[in-house]
């Protein structure tokens, strides 16, 4: 197991990241929208779209990381099989050729299907991408600059899977009316050539420094029974409750805010789309980009937990700041929280991604000094199966708050090259408003207590790997001081 990468390989790998993010991002930030004011689904419907195809992702992460755990199963040969019908369906499902149906039934069971299909390539490629760090270095610190580099150039990734599909308005014009409703699936294109280079350069670093687990002569290969028992073992590790209890609430947060950018920008804050979402990426990504080397040289000095901690309270304190002063603040005129609310955005997920994955990691030792075995890909499929729990319970509250708060966009034709119509009535944009900032703040604060209660600090990991290198090499060793992990 390698423990000093080259800067060359840690680049390489990073640009996995493109694949897996610029996918997601147009999804969450975009998607609800498209089905709502493109195809013509109800937003309680089209958050209901979302949240069975993501809960169905979930589904597949244990079964996935079940058969990477297994010798002989090549990682990259996984993620490389995936890359390319990625893509593919990425693109059918922002095309609007479901908008001419007049059952909702119709529309829901079309696009659902489709959703599903891009979540299971999805998960085909991120579950190796992410498990395959805890096999290349077992350093702490290495793991935090692995993935923070990833997280840097996450950053430009959030970027174009948001600025791209800000495009469509002029993409449209470009179409002309007749074809203009199919300018996402122009977009999607493009955000998937890029996703499929950047997934090919991934799997290429990875010669040379990965190697797939051997095959054990006469062992049996893991059931899905092995692997609802290896969850249940490692849920029974303390750390593990409170790590996924702060992955639940942290995406349920982020989510939420994501998925109501558009209204946030046009109905709430009251600028020209158009204008106002160029602000909100530019600022999300610049903030992330500023965020992570910060957060990495905190972790340096502390630890992942602290730096975590201490950022997204900072998150939380802002969003709560935001929704007193208003939405649509102004400072010499100009729309001031097209900024600030971006920023935030960025800083909280600046954070999160860089030591997600990385804290995730740790458990792998935890895991063999309790167990004895290594499963790498279980333990990266069990956080990303809550984080998607969690990503698919804010996108579904969104819809189903805004429906509550009596949002309707039946008058908006669907099919039409318009995005949205703009909401004057106060109590529907009041309640806009606290979907982008009071109520994600709420679960920002249980996401951070989860945290505070977390005991995999930096302390507690070194005592760990001492005793797990001295049971390794059959040696005595101690438990005391790690009563707080046991």
């Amino acid at each position: 197991m390698a423990n000093a990468l080259s800067k060359k390989k840690k680049v390489g790998y990073a640009f996995g990241i493109f694949t897996e993010s610029l996918i997601y991002n147009m999804f969450y930030t975009y998607y609800l929208t498209f089905l709502v004011e493109i195809v013509g689904i109800a937003p309680k419907y089209s958050s209901l779209v979302i949240f069975i195809s993501i809960i169905w992702d979930a589904v597949t992460d244990p079964i996935i990381g079940n058969y990477t755990d297994r010798g002989g199963v090549d990682k990259r040969k996984v993620m490389k099989s995936a890359i390319l019908p990625l893509g593919i369906i990425f693109i059918v499902a922002w095309t609007s050729f479901g908008a001419g149906l007049t059952s909702q039934t119709l529309k829901i069971i079309l696009y659902t299907l489709i959703s599903m299909c891009i979540w299971i390539f999805y998960t085909m490629y991120t579950i190796p991408y992410y498990a395959v760090v805890a096999e290349l270095t077992e350093d702490y610190d290495e793991r935090t600059n692995i993935r923070s580099t990833a997280s840097l150039l996450n950053a430009g990734a959030v970027g174009l899977g948001n600025v791209l599909p800000a495009l469509v308005p002029t993409v449209a014009i470009l179409l002309g009316e007749k074809y203009a409703s199919n300018s996402y699936a122009v977009v999607a294109a493009i955000i998937s050539i890029l996703a499929i280079v950047a997934g090919f350069v991934c799997v290429k670093s990875l010669n040379g420094i990965y190697k797939p687990k051997p095959v054990i002569q006469g062992a049996p290969k893991p059931a899905m029974k092995d692997t609802l028992k290896a969850f249940k073992e490692i849920l029974s590790m303390k750390p593990t409750k409170f790590f996924l209890i702060f992955v639940f609430f942290f995406l349920t947060a982020s989510s939420m805010i994501q998925s109501n950018l558009t209204y946030m920008v046009v109905d709430c804050i009251g600028i020209d789309y158009d204008t106002g979402i160029v602000y909100v990426i530019v600022s999300m990504v610049l903030s992330m980009a500023i965020i992570v080397p910060i957060v990495e040289k905190v972790a340096e000095k502390t630890d992942r937990r602290t730096a975590s901690i201490i950022f997204l309270t900072i998150t939380m304190v802002g969003e709560i700041i935001a929704k007193l002063v208003g939405l649509d603040a102004e400072i010499g005129g100009f729309k001031i929280m097209t900024i600030v609310c971006a920023a935030l955005l960025g800083m909280g997920a600046g954070t999160f991604w860089t030591f997600f994955y990385s804290m995730g990691y740790d458990l792998v030792e935890l895991d063999e000094f309790k167990t004895g075995k290594r499963r790498e890909s279980t333990i990266t499929a069990l956080p990303q199966l809550i984080q998607k729990f969690g990503s698919a319970f804010g996108i579904l509250m969104a819809g189903q708050l805004l429906s509550a708060y009596g949002y309707d966009s039946s008058k908006d034709t669907a099919g039409s090259e318009s995005l949205i119509a703009v909401v004057t009535d106060p109590h529907i944009v009041g309640g806009m408003e606290n979907i982008s900032t009071i109520i994600p703040a709420a679960f920002l604060a249980v996401s951070i207590i989860a945290l505070i209660l977390y005991p995999m600090t930096r302390k507690n990991f070194n005592r760990l790997m001492d005793a797990l290198n001295k049971q390794r090499e059959g040696k005595k060793y101690s438990t005391q001081g790690l009563e707080r992990l046991l």
